[in-house]
């Protein structure tokens, strides 16, 4: 059929336009010096430009794209592409049905980046602290020579924090405060020592230390628990695969599996039943992989 021989060269089309798309943006700053410094040396034309609502839209969509929830959306384009190759619509609506199931988990996997980046910034800022208590700087001086950068990760929190070290307001308040972010849960000790410090004059220094230690620990029995649990998740992720594997081989061996799937009802069945079949397992590999974890706290933190 014309139509099905055309919808490769339609959806190579469609690759080779968002490849360049991306690349005219990523690579701006060096075309834009090349053309300054084209020919002899003086500036040159860059041609005709897009006009600027156009070109505003462009930069939106491209900013909203490269964001990391905003990945998301490049399910519709991967769809589109599966559709002009199976003809069909189906593959395009489960692209945009796939948008809001990637980006929440984009978005929680970002959420758990961020925790972990408190997590490590609260350890530095104890070591920190607890180096300067040691040279003999008084604790206020000392959080703010040492906690400027590792608070930085705690945003406002993190700067209230640091306010009230500068104007003597009230810091393990603010400490309790910062610490119900995810992730910084551990500045729930320092403030506690902070606090056994100035009401008895107990050492800070000493405090800070033990807390840095226990949550070194808890850090690393994290880590180590994440690499026993990557084999798991690595099996899970090659047998997720298998039927888009399935399908290219079927493909590569004249099969048309796609057009079985999507044009036949024994095709439309087998493709619902499997596809369900697909969710239930990778749901249920997920189930376990969260029960071996124990509770995620910066999940439930994160999504209340």
């Amino acid at each position: 059929m014309p139509g099905l021989d055309a919808a490769p060269m339609y959806a190579a089309m469609v690759c080779a336009g968002a490849a360049a798309w991306l690349l005219a943006g990523r690579d701006g700053g060096v075309n834009r010096a090349r053309l300054m410094l084209a020919g002899d040396g003086g500036p040159c034309d860059p041609g005709p430009r897009l006009p600027s609502a156009c070109a505003s839209l462009v930069s939106a969509v491209r900013e909203r794209l490269g964001a990391p929830e905003g990945r998301a959306w490049w399910c519709l384009p991967v769809g589109a592409v599966l559709g002009l190759l199976g003809e069909s619509l189906l593959p395009l609506v489960a692209g945009a049905a796939a948008v809001p199931v990637v980006r929440r988990l984009l978005l929680r996997r970002g959420r758990r980046s961020a925790a972990e980046r408190r997590g490590a910034a609260v350890i530095e800022l104890c070591a920190a602290v607890a180096g300067e208590l040691h040279a003999g700087r008084q604790p206020d001086r000392a959080l703010l020579a040492a906690g400027a950068v590792p608070l930085r990760e705690l945003g406002e929190s993190g700067a209230a924090v640091l306010a009230a070290a500068r104007f003597g307001g009230d810091v393990p308040e603010a400490l309790r405060e910062a610490a119900r972010s995810p992730g910084a849960e551990g500045l729930g000790g320092v403030a506690a020592c902070w606090h056994v410090s100035v009401e008895g004059g107990a050492g800070l220094a000493k405090g800070l230390d033990a807390v840095a230690c226990a949550l070194r620990a808890e850090r690393d029995q994290r880590e180590e628990l994440q690499a026993l649990l990557a084999g798991p998740r690595s099996t899970a992720l090659v047998l997720a695969f298998l039927p888009a594997f399935g399908l290219l081989l079927g493909a590569a061996m004249g099969a048309d599996p796609m057009r079985v799937l999507l044009h036949s009802p024994a095709g439309l069945v087998c493709l619902t039943v499997g596809g369900l079949l697909e969710w239930a397992g990778l749901a249920w590999v997920a189930r376990l992989v969260r029960a071996a974890e124990g509770p995620g706290k910066y999940e439930e933190k994160g999504a209340a």
